[in-house]
């Protein structure tokens, strides 16, 4: 199977910018170290603060769901809860 990549965006509360960026920090090393996680970049946007991207990469679609399973998501989830406006995740091959 090919590599899946996702992107993932999260555009947080005008006032819970800083928590939601806190917070977001924090997945960064812990999930660079999970099996099959090839890259986790995490953007904000120039413009308007209050918008993230995460550009990943994983071996699998099976080793990013593991991923999505862990605990440090759902701590995550607990600590933006109503702080997070809005969330999309797309999945997506590489064709060229």
């Amino acid at each position: 199977m090919a590599k899946l990549t996702i992107v993932a965006r999260i555009e947080a509360k005008l006032d819970k910018v800083e928590l939601v960026k806190a917070e977001l920090l924090k997945l960064i090393d812990i999930t660079r170290s999970e099996q099959g996680c090839i890259n986790y970049d995490l953007h904000q946007d120039n413009e308007n603060p209050a918008h993230f991207v995460f550009y990943e990469n994983w071996e699998s679609r099976e080793l990013w769901q593991a991923h999505m399973g862990n605990t440090h998501l759902s701590d995550y989830l607990e600590a933006t809860e109503g702080a997070v406006e809005n969330f999309t995740v797309s999945e997506m091959t590489h064709i060229a």
